[in-house]
C-alpha cells in the first residue's frame, strides 16, 4: 500500500465540509438582499432558512437509506449532483425575478448537503490510521469554519456591493437579483469539478453498520427525547441569530452598509464561532460536557438581554458574541442524546439529526416578533431556546435507570 494512497480522498472530503458551510452561511447575505428585491417582509425573506432546513429534514433519512442500499461514493455523488443543480437555478430564478423559484433552488441545494453531511464524517474516519480518526475529524470540521469565515466576506464583496438604497425600479431589483448569480455558479463549478474528482477516485468503503430500523422502545429514553428538542431550539436560534444579524447590524448603527455589516460585522461573528469550537473542544478536557453546555447556554442567554435591553454598538457586539457561545451547542447535545443508547443509537441519531427542522420553524418566527415590536424583540426567542438548552446541560441529559 502506498503512503499516501488516503491523501487525495481525504482532501476531497474535507472539502465537502467547506462546501456545506458556504451555503449555509451565505442564507445569511440572501435575507438581507431578497428584502428590497422582492420587497417583502423580514419574515418572508427567513423563508430562505425555512426552505433550506426543510430540504434537510426530508432528505436526511432517505440520504442515510440510500447509502444504505448503495454506497457512501454514490450518495456523495448525488449529493453534489444536487447541490450543484439547485445552484444553478439561482440564475433562471434571477432572470424571472421570482422569490418562490429561489426556495425551490435552496431546497434542492439543502437536500444535496443532506447526502454529503450524512457521507463525510464516517468517510473521515476510515481515511487513514484508525487512532488518528478524532483528529482528522476535528481537521476536517475546521473547514466549514472557514466556510462561515469566507461567506460573508463573499457576500459583501459580490452580492452587495453596488446593489444596495431602495432599489425601487425593476431594473434596479433585477441587478441586485442577478448579484447572486455569480457567487452561485462559481459554486456550482467548484461543486461539480469535486464530483468528478470524487467520480475519478478510487475511495474506500466505510462501514455501514447496522441497519436503521424504527423501535418504539426508543422512546423511552427521556434524555433523548429531550436532547431533539434542544436540538431543534439550538439550530433554530442559530439560524435566526445568522438570518437576521445583517438587518440587525444596520438597524442598531445607522450609516453602515449591508456590505459592511456582512463583511465585517458577520464575519466577526462567525470567526467567533470557529474560534469557540476550537477553545470549547479544549475546555472539554477539563470541564464536564453538560457543564460546559450549560454555562455556554447561560452565557448566550445573559449576550442575547444584553442585545435586547442595550442599544447601539453595545448591543451589536453582545449579539455577535452569541456565536462564541453556541459553537459547542450542536455537538455536544448530539453527544450527551445518543449516549447508551445501545442497538437503538442509529435511529436515536436520526432523530436528534431531523432536529434541525427547527431552522425551518424559528427563524421566520423571529421574523414575526421583529415586525410586532422592534428586531431586538425577536432576540426573545433565541432567549427561551437557549434557556431549554441550558436546562438539558445541566438536568436534562441525565440517563434515567
Amino acid at each position: 500500500m502506498k503512503k499516501n494512497q488516503y491523501l487525495i480522498p481525504f482532501m476531497l472530503v474535507t472539502s465537502l465540509f467547506f462546501l456545506w458551510g458556504l451555503a449555509n452561511i451565505l442564507n445569511s447575505a440572501l435575507i438581507a438582499q431578497f428584502q428590497p428585491v422582492f420587497s417583502i417582509s423580514r419574515a418572508e425573506a427567513l423563508l430562505v432558512e425555512t426552505a433550506f432546513y426543510l430540504g434537510y429534514f426530508t432528505i436526511a433519512v432517505p440520504a442515510g437509506l440510500f447509502m444504505e442500499k448503495y454506497t457512501y461514493k454514490k450518495g456523495i455523488i448525488l449529493g453534489l449532483i444536487l447541490y450543484a443543480v439547485g445552484a444553478l437555478l439561482f440564475i433562471p430564478a434571477a432572470k424571472l425575478l421570482t422569490f418562490s423559484f429561489f426556495l425551490l433552488a435552496l431546497y434542492v441545494i439543502a437536500s444535496g448537503l443532506a447526502f454529503l453531511e450524512t457521507a463525510a464524517n464516517p468517510y473521515v474516519t476510515i481515511l487513514g490510521p484508525k487512532e488518528n480518526a478524532t483528529q482528522r475529524l476535528n481537521f476536517a470540521q475546521s473547514f466549514n469554519g472557514v466556510a462561515l469565515v469566507v461567506g460573508p466576506y463573499l457576500a459583501g464583496l459580490l452580492i452587495f456591493a453596488g446593489n444596495e438604497g431602495d432599489l425601487a425600479s425593476i431594473e434596479e431589483k433585477t441587478r441586485a437579483a442577478n448579484a447572486v448569480v455569480l457567487p452561485y455558479a462559481i459554486i456550482t463549478i467548484a461543486v461539480l469539478v469535486v464530483a468528478i474528482l470524487i467520480w475519478r477516485t478510487s475511495m474506500p468503503e466505510p462501514d455501514k453498520g447496522d441497519k436503521l430500523k424504527f423501535d418504539p422502545a426508543i422512546f423511552k429514553y427521556r434524555h433523548l427525547i429531550l436532547a431533539v428538542i434542544a436540538q431543534l431550539l439550538y439550530v433554530g436560534a442559530q439560524a435566526g441569530i445568522w438570518g437576521i444579524t445583517i438587518d440587525f447590524v444596520v438597524e442598531e448603527l445607522p450609516g453602515v452598509s449591508k456590505e459592511v455589516a456582512s463583511g465585517s460585522f458577520l464575519v466577526a461573528g462567525t470567526f467567533l464561532f470557529v474560534v469557540g469550537r476550537f477553545l470549547g473542544t479544549w475546555l472539554l478536557s477539563y470541564i464536564k460536557d453538560n457543564t460546559l453546555l450549560g454555562i455556554f447556554s447561560l452565557l448566550a442567554v445573559v449576550a442575547c438581554l444584553i442585545g435586547i435591553l442595550g442599544d447601539g454598538r453595545i448591543a451589536v457586539y453582545a449579539i455577535l458574541s452569541v456565536n462564541f457561545f453556541m459553537s459547542i451547542m450542536f455537538p455536544t447535545i448530539f453527544a450527551l442524546g445518543v449516549k447508551d443508547l445501545g442497538r437503538h443509537t442509529k435511529l436515536g441519531s436520526s432523530f436528534i439529526i431531523m432536529a434541525i427542522v427547527g431552522g425551518a420553524i424559528l427563524p421566520p418566527v423571529m421574523g414575526l416578533l421583529s415586525e410586532q415590536g422592534s428586531i431586538q424583540t425577536s432576540f426573545w426567542l433565541p432567549v427561551v431556546s437557549f434557556l431549554f438548552v441550558a436546562y438539558y446541560g445541566f438536568r436534562g441529559y441525565r440517563i434515567a435507570s
